[in-house]
């Protein structure tokens, strides 16, 4: 067993080795990168990314990324291309295939039968010498001195600059295309993130309670509709004006303040200068709002008018924490 010492000394090695790697790319970052770029957006096709081994499973995370980006993609094993999949493949396409070698015996076979399809044929390769490099219509350069791996053979450096020159690629797409935080939600509508560009307070307050009640009304109104509505806060309104607002907690102030509640009324323990939001700020803003002011509930105004409210455990359940 390895010293803890060793062992820390190991992980940073590999990283340091991983990250002179991608600096390393940008010499690489040339008039074919700029000319794939060029050729993607204007083609009518889409982007199939191939590859075999470890780089097969890079290409799926490109494609993935691609695809979330506004880049029509999809992947292809290099096994599985000379088994039927070749068919997938249009004049129109682009096609990249991942190597580190370029001369495994299956991309040797695959590379000339790409280039029959008659789709552009891109090789993101670390030896631009190999049969790949010699076959494909443009280079990305992902060469590297050498594997994080003692060994010099567990793919590591050489898959985390494809990976890092996939990305390189797709934010220069997303960038070439105008491509924006609204494009963004409506392609990721089900997860954190784009709920976080999309969802608004107004769809959450359409959901609860709008718990109102006259700033005369006795305290133990105030706590009934409170209770009701099982949002921990009440609005006070007067002929449709928001007066403030009572919550859970201005319930127990208000029992440590006084000793007699006959006389009390909701305008007297009500909060006059409450939170409030307008209903189509995104729901992210409000938990941000929530969380600064150390509250579990907001006001929700549609010019200047009682909407609703939006409580800390409506965000919670949307995953914007």
């Amino acid at each position: 067993m390895k010293s803890k010492k060793s062992i820390i000394t190991a992980g940073i090695n590999t990283l340091q080795a991983e990250a002179q790697a991608i600096l390393g790319l940008i010499n690489h970052i040339n008039d074919d990168f700029a000319v794939i770029v060029e050729r993607i957006i204007a083609g009518n096709g889409r982007v199939i990314v191939t590859g075999i081994g470890k780089s097969a499973i890079i290409a799926q995370k490109i494609v993935a990324t691609f695809n979330s980006t506004g880049t029509p993609s999809s992947y292809m094993h290099a096994s599985d291309a000379v088994h039927g999949d070749l068919g997938m493949i249009q004049k129109t396409d682009i096609v990249i295939c991942i190597s580190k070698s370029g001369n495994t015996p299956e991309i040797k076979v695959l590379a000339p039968l790409l280039k029959q399809c008659g789709a552009l044929l891109v090789a993101m390769v670390g030896q631009l010498e190999s049969e790949l490099a010699k076959q494909a219509d443009l280079i990305l350069n992902t060469t590297v001195e050498k594997e994080a791996c003692p060994n010099n053979l567990a793919p590591t450096t050489s898959t985390t600059a494809q990976l890092a020159m996939g990305d390189a690629l797709a934010v220069s797409l997303l960038l070439a295309r105008e491509f924006s935080a609204q494009d963004f939600a409506r392609f990721h509508p089900g997860g954190s993130l784009g709920k976080k560009l999309y969802l608004k307070v107004s769809d959450l307050a359409e959901r609860n309670a709008k718990p109102s009640i006259r700033s005369g009304a006795s305290v133990k109104d105030v706590i009934i509709a409170i209770s009701k509505n099982r949002l921990g806060a009440v609005v006070v309104v007067d002929d449709s004006k928001i007066m403030g607002i009572i919550t859970d907690g201005d319930i127990r102030r208000m029992l440590e303040k006084y000793s007699d509640l006959a006389d009390l009324t909701a305008k007297d323990i009500m909060n006059s200068k409450p939170k409030m939001i307008d209903k189509d700020t995104l729901a992210v803003t409000a938990f941000e709002l929530i969380r600064q002011s150390n509250i579990t509930q907001l006001l929700v105004t549609d010019a200047n008018d009682y909407f609703g409210i939006v409580h800390l455990h409506d965000l919670l359940h949307e995953g914007l924490l």
